[in-house]
C-alpha cells in the first residue's frame, strides 16, 4: 500500500498537480503522504531538467516513454458529467423521477413531478412498518431475536445482525429506520400479534386510514419490490409517521452502538441520510431506500423557512443524488420561495 501511494504521489507530481490537495485527507493519510512527498522531491532534485522540458522532449529530443504514455492517455479520456437541470423560479431541478415538496402544515403543495405515479418504494416501507408497531403498544424492552426467516432470499443482502442476535424491540426499530437493517424490520414484523401475515395485514390498512389509495404493502422491510406507492401517498405518510415521537427520534439519531449478546463486541450503527449530522439542516424525520427496481429514494419532514416541509424525492439518477435533490429543494425554497414578510399591526 504505501509502495503505491509514493507511486501515485509521484506520478502526481510529474504532471504539475498541486500537493496541496492532501491537506483535504485524514490525519493518518496525511502523514503518509507529507512523507511520501518528501521522498518524492528529494528524487526530483537529483533528476530534475531543464526548463525546457515543457516541450515534453527529453535533451537527447527524443519524446520519453512516460511522457507518451500519459499523453495517450489523456487523449483516450472523454469525461461526460452528470449535471441537475438548472433551478428556476418553478422547478429546483431535481434528479429525482417521482417528487413532491409540500408544506406539511397548510398541505401547499409547492413541487411536483409525477407526483401521482405509483413505483416501489424500497426501504421507505420502513415508516409504515414503525407506525404499526407502535400502534400496537408492544414492549418496547422485549427481548426479540434474529432467526433464519428474518434472513433476506429474495435479493440476497446482508445483514450485521448475525442469526441469534438479541435486541429489544426499541432496539429493532431504532436500527430499523436509522440503518435500514432490513433483518431489524422483518423481526419486527415476525413477533407481531398473529405474525407477519397479520402484520402485513395491518400495513395495508393503516395506508387506506391515511388515504394512501394508491399503496400496497407485501413485507416488514422493502425488499419485496411489490411494495409500492407515490409521492402524494407517502407525504400522507411521511405527516402521519412525523406525529410519532418514538419514529422522530430514532429516525435522526445519528449513530448507536450496542453490544452483541454473540460476540460480546461493540458494533456501532449509523444513519443512512448524513444530512441528520449537519448543523444546516433540522430534520424531524427521514428515511432513505433502495432496490434496484426503486432506485434512491429518500423522504423526509424538516423545517424551512421556519415551516414544516415534506419532501418525497423517488428513484434519484445516482448515488448520491437524493442527497444533492434534497440540498437542491432547500436552497430553491430559500432562495425563490423565502417566507412571506409579517404585516406591522
Amino acid at each position: 500500500m504505501r509502495k503505491a501511494l509514493l507511486y501515485l504521489t509521484a506520478a502526481l507530481l510529474s504532471v504539475g498537480v498541486a500537493a496541496t490537495s492532501a491537506a483535504s485527507s485524514t490525519q493518518t493519510g496525511s502523514k503518509v503522504t507529507k512523507s511520501s512527498t518528501k521522498k518524492v522531491e528529494k528524487k526530483q532534485a537529483k533528476t530534475q531538467t531543464s526548463p525546457s522540458r515543457k516541450s515534453a522532449k527529453t535533451s537527447t529530443g527524443k519524446t520519453s516513454v512516460k511522457q507518451q504514455a500519459v499523453a495517450n492517455a489523456r487523449r483516450e479520456v472523454s469525461v461526460t458529467p452528470v449535471v441537475a437541470a438548472a433551478s428556476t423560479i418553478d422547478s429546483p431541478g431535481l434528479r429525482s423521477a417521482n417528487a413532491l415538496v409540500l408544506n406539511a402544515l397548510t398541505g401547499q403543495v409547492m413541487y411536483e413531478k409525477n407526483a401521482d405515479r405509483a413505483t416501489p418504494i424500497a426501504s421507505i416501507t420502513k415508516v409504515m412498518t414503525a407506525m404499526v408497531v407502535l400502534d400496537a403498544n408492544l414492549p418496547l424492552n422485549e427481548l426479540l431475536t434474529i432467526n433464519e426467516d428474518d434472513i433476506d432470499t429474495l435479493k440476497n443482502t446482508t445483514s450485521r445482525l448475525s442469526v441469534g442476535t438479541q435486541l429489544t424491540r426499541g432496539e429493532m426499530l431504532l436500527l430499523a429506520l436509522m440503518s435500514s437493517e432490513n433483518r431489524a424490520a422483518s423481526a419486527l414484523g415476525r413477533y407481531y400479534p398473529g405474525g407477519k401475515a397479520v402484520f402485513i395485514q395491518k400495513m395495508n390498512e393503516k395506508a387506506l386510514q391515511l388515504g394512501m389509495t394508491h399503496s400496497r404493502f407485501l413485507d416488514s422491510n422493502g425488499l419485496n419490490p411489490g411494495n409500492v406507492s407515490t409521492p402524494r401517498d407517502l407525504a400522507l405518510m411521511v405527516k402521519a409517521a412525523a406525529r410519532y415521537p418514538a419514529i422522530q427520534q430514532f429516525s435522526t439519531s445519528s449513530e448507536y452502538v450496542l453490544t452483541s449478546n454473540l460476540s460480546g463486541r461493540e458494533m456501532a450503527f449509523r444513519n443512512t441520510n448524513p444530512l441528520v449530522k449537519s448543523e444546516d439542516w433540522e430534520i424531524t424525520l427521514t428515511k432513505t431506500g433502495y432496490i434496484s427496481e426503486a432506485g434512491r429514494c429518500l423522504v423526509m419532514q424538516t423545517t424551512i423557512n421556519g415551516a414544516p416541509v415534506v419532501m418525497v424525492l423517488m428513484d434519484s439518477d445516482g448515488k448520491q443524488s437524493r442527497i444533492g435533490d434534497a440540498q437542491r429543494v432547500k436552497k430553491w425554497l430559500e432562495t425563490f420561495h423565502p417566507p412571506q414578510a409579517q404585516r406591522a399591526g
